[in-house]
């Protein structure tokens, strides 16, 4: 497995490879839902990137970038059990310099649901994956369906700019009580993380209600927020895959989405419909 620093070093790595490239774009502290998007990525690939940066410009003032996870051992580690051929691990010196242009989020998908609460989010998101995606050149990028919003808009970025770059969504991986899996599960304590079962326990109720026939998202918010008591909670929405909020469920082009605090912990959740 190749290390690569700086942009020169990348590119380097990239011109001794041949055939297509899959690439999963990471802030680090690895769990098995980042395996399975590597997995694929060598499945369906000749050569594998994978970065690693924490990207300060999605963080809002008072957000936890400083104490964002970081495991660099282990990561590698895990990385190169994966068969990952190039790991890109730059530092902000070599993604950012000043006054420099940057991406804008839409201005109405961009600032609902997640974007209302952590405006200018999806601005530092949109950027540093505009530039990740310039520097690796893949042919396919991995993103897993549990950052729904991000994920939508991503690939209204690359439809938009022209970008020649196939999206691959994965399905979002879950411990077997149900909680699906993201980097910031490690500020949990063992009375949290069972408050935390809450989020995925509604959205089972949202897919028992559809199942069932209750297509009414009324109903099936209200429901939800019955489940969540007494959490935080940020939002619940049901919305089609424009991000348009809907009435009823449409199968098929629906997701239901979460959001709530559990203690200081700000955890999302969906379901695609």
């Amino acid at each position: 497995m190749i290390i690569a620093r700086s942009r020169q070093e990348l590119q380097a790595a990239l011109d001794t490879k041949r055939g297509s490239i899959g690439f999963v774009p990471t802030m680090g502290a690895l769990h098995i839902g980042h395996r399975t998007l590597i997995e694929a990525a060598r499945r369906e690939n000749e050569t594998v990137v994978v970065s690693i940066f924490v990207n300060p410009t999605q963080f809002l003032p008072g957000e936890d970038l400083s104490k964002y996870p970081r495991r660099e051992e282990a990561d590698f580690k895990i990385c190169e059990l994966s068969g990952v051929d190039v790991l890109f691990y730059p530092d902000v010196a070599a993604m950012y310099g000043s006054d420099e242009v940057r991406v804008c989020a839409p201005d109405v998908r961009g600032f609902i649901l997640e974007g209302a609460s952590r405006p200018g989010h999806f601005d530092g998101v949109l950027t540093v994956v505009m530039k990740l995606l310039n520097m690796v050149r893949p042919s396919r990028v991995y993103f897993g369906k549990k950052d729904a919003q991000q994920l939508a808009l991503i690939t209204q970025m690359v439809e938009n700019l022209f970008m020649d770059v196939k999206i691959v969504p994965m399905e979002t991986v879950r411990e077997k009580d149900g909680l699906a899996l993201s980097s910031r599960n490690v500020y949990l304590d063992e009375k949290q993380r069972v408050e935390a079962l809450k989020l995925s326990a509604a959205l089972k109720e949202a897919t028992k209600m559809v199942m069932q026939g209750n297509l009414d998202a009324e109903k099936i918010k209200e429901a939800m927020m019955n489940l969540l008591k007494p959490l935080d909670v940020e939002y619940v929405a049901v919305v089609n895959r424009q991000f348009e909020s809907l009435k009823e469920v449409v199968i098929g082009n629906t997701i239901v989405l979460v959001a709530a605090r559990v203690g200081t912990t700000r955890l999302i959740d969906n379901v695609w419909m």
